[in-house]
């Protein structure tokens, strides 16, 4: 008997999976247009589109297997992570999308609510002050000047999904658009240092890699208490609180 499983739910969004279909219901259906407009042109695969209705898009689930999680071990190869960056680098190359995405906000805006993320981090007592002091440093690295390129915005382990050495699907485009291209990458890798040379040998071009882990930071500092306040625990090994110590 087919059973419904939820994938991830919290107050903005949730994915169900029913046997081979995953539905996607949003509170905003502007993201699900953005999704579907950054599928049709990303230069990568990318889930099929089966229908789509006001607030709910279905698509069929991908071949393969993701290369792992945050908080638990990679389970691909070196290979795999290598095919990932090959990937990763083809959709940087592609034209630019009109639309701006998550890895592409302002870095005044981005400054400003990490500044005042880590001052409620603080006084709210959800982290150290010593911990955030020294990753707020970490993360200037990644307040500079980028050329944009396409970027996916929410390039998560657990949405490259890989069969062997090929990359056969990439999900969740909500957040695609013109970005930093190192943010992307940060992404991917967040809680998976040890992958990063493999990733960069697929990607074919030299990082900065004092940006990468400002990413890193920067991401963890503005995650952490959303997390929280919606039941997830950003304090589970190897998650963003153990990124963050990982810094100091």
């Amino acid at each position: 008997m087919v059973e419904v499983e939820v994938v991830v739910a919290h107050s903005e969004r949730a994915t169900l999976r029913v046997g081979d279909v995953f539905l996607k219901v949003d509170a905003d259906q502007a993201r699900i247009d953005a999704e579907v407009e950054a599928m049709a042109l990303a230069p990568v695969p990318t889930p099929e589109i089966l229908w789509r209705q006001p607030h709910v898009l279905a698509v069929a689930a991908v071949q393969g297997t993701t290369l792992g999680r945050l908080g638990g071990p990679s389970t691909g190869s070196r290979a795999a992570w290598t095919a990932a960056g090959v990937a990763i680098r083809t959709l940087h190359d592609a034209p630019l999308p009109d639309r701006l995405g998550r890895a592409g906000r302002s870095i005044v805006a981005l400054a400003a609510e990490l500044d005042d993320e880590c001052e409620l981090l603080v006084t709210n007592g959800m982290l150290p002050a010593d911990l955030v002091v020294r990753n707020r440093q970490v993360a200037e690295a990644a307040l500079r000047p980028w050329a944009p390129v396409f970027t996916h915005g929410d390039l998560q382990i657990a949405h490259v999904f890989v069969d062997g050495e090929e990359v056969t699907g990439i999900i969740d485009w909500s957040e695609a658009g013109r970005g930093d291209a190192l943010y992307d990458l940060a992404t991917f890798t967040l809680g998976h240092e040890e992958h990063l040379g493999d990733l960069l040998t697929g990607y074919g071009a030299e990082v900065d890699l004092d940006v990468i882990r400002g990413w890193w930071s920067l991401r963890c500092l503005l995650a952490i208490r959303w997390l929280i306040e919606h039941d997830f625990d950003p304090f589970a090994t190897g998650c963003e609180v153990d990124v963050l110590s990982s810094r100091t």
